[in-house]
């Protein structure tokens, strides 16, 4: 993976300074500046947190006031701030309504996804299983988002990235494509945001109980 190197950039030099475990930090900010993202009072649901810069970050910017879940089957090993709660677990495969029983509110006014597959050094394979990650992240924060809210997930750029985009913009009123400086630039991923959830549509009478996909 080229460790040595990848740990010598700007951005890792700056994350080391700030005390963030990863340069992806750097991501999730500049996003967040673009978009106005993250705000003091609100909930936030980061899924594959691990190391955990992402919830650091966003426990900052929504103060002591807001609340941050951050999920992964990783442990995050990090000190976190009183309004971090960790959960060790499969992000994708926890029960939603047990998430939102955490916080006590009918949805999250922000989800946001770092996750990536592990590659496998083949672009289109990789591009592929990033493009299926991209979706269940999507299709979870469909099920925990409160109307209003938005959605930030990482994605490789292939070709079913208009696929990914569509989705998006039949969930969310506004997507956005980010592509954040601190990407490498060998890198092919980016991320896809999705602004002012929308409401979901009505059940049709006697599919209440039933389960959607």
């Amino acid at each position: 993976m080229g460790g040595n190197r990848r740990g010598q950039d700007h951005f890792g030099k700056r994350a080391k300074r700030e005390n963030y475990p990863a340069r992806s930090i750097y991501k999730l900010q500049e996003i967040d500046q673009r978009v106005r993202l993250l705000r003091p009072g609100m909930t936030v649901l980061d899924l594959g947190a691990a190391p955990g810069s992402w919830s650091l970050y966003a426990a900052e910017r929504v103060t002591r006031s807001g609340k941050v879940v951050a999920v992964d089957r990783t442990p995050i090993d990090i000190a976190m701030p009183g309004n971090v709660q960790v959960i060790t677990g499969n992000a994708l495969e926890i029960n939603p309504a047990d998430l939102l029983a955490r916080i006590d509110r009918p949805g999250f006014d922000a989800v946001i996804s770092d996750m990536a597959p592990r590659t496998s050094g083949h672009r289109f394979v990789d591009q592929a299983r990033s493009f299926e990650l991209f979706i269940r992240a999507l299709e979870f924060a469909a099920s925990v988002c409160a109307t209003g809210g938005s959605f930030v997930g990482k994605i490789f750029i292939g070709e079913d990235f208009e696929t990914a985009r569509r989705r998006v913009r039949e969930l969310f009123a506004e997507e956005r494509i980010i592509r954040p400086r601190s990407i490498r630039t060998e890198s092919y991923e980016t991320y896809l945001v999705g602004l002012r959830r929308l409401p979901a549509p009505p059940s049709a009478p006697g599919t209440e109980n039933t389960p959607t996909a």
